[in-house]
Order: structure tokens, then C-alpha cells, then sequence
């Protein structure tokens, strides 16, 4: 019987834990969406911004691999200007 009172007792904690949690990250969440609504009200673009705010994630050797794959990518579409692919060509 103490056992089961014991896990019942830890598992409430944990719980309970998390939907503080929970809550914390909500706020935070409202807090970011402020500042960006912010940073929009000032002029900036926010799909900018967040853009930027990934790629500060990135170190800098991966996101120069992954630039460089977009530009790979990009340039056998005839995406890029002056490749020499026009995008009827394709």
C-alpha cells in the first residue's frame, strides 16, 4: 500500500512539474511573438528575422555546406541569375 502511495505521490510531482512547465513555456512563447510584433511595428520583416534567428543556430561550417547545397540546387534549376540556364530551358 505505502508503494503505491509513494509512486502515486511522485508521479503527481511530475506531473505537476511539467505543467508548470508548460505554462513557462507559453509565456515565453507570448513574450517572443511581443517582440517580434515589435520588431515588425519598426519596419524590420519578421520572416527575416526569424530566418536569421535559425541560421544564428547553425555553426558556421554547416550553414556554409547548406548554402552551398542550396546554390547547387538552385543553379541546376536555372534558379540563380547568370548561370547561364534561363528557367524556359528546363
Amino acid at each position: 500500500m505505502a508503494d503505491t502511495s509513494v509512486a502515486r505521490d511522485q508521479l503527481r510531482s511530475i506531473v505537476e512539474r511539467i505543467e508548470r512547465l508548460e505554462e513557462e513555456k507559453k509565456a515565453i512563447a507570448d513574450d517572443i511573438r511581443d517582440v517580434y510584433a515589435e520588431a515588425k511595428a519598426n519596419g524590420f520583416d519578421v520572416k527575416t528575422l526569424r530566418q536569421v534567428v535559425r541560421l544564428r543556430k547553425v555553426e558556421v561550417a554547416e550553414r556554409q555546406e547548406q548554402e552551398a547545397m542550396l546554390d547547387l540546387y538552385l543553379s541546376a534549376l536555372g534558379m540563380i541569375p547568370g548561370d547561364g540556364i534561363s528557367e524556359s530551358e528546363n
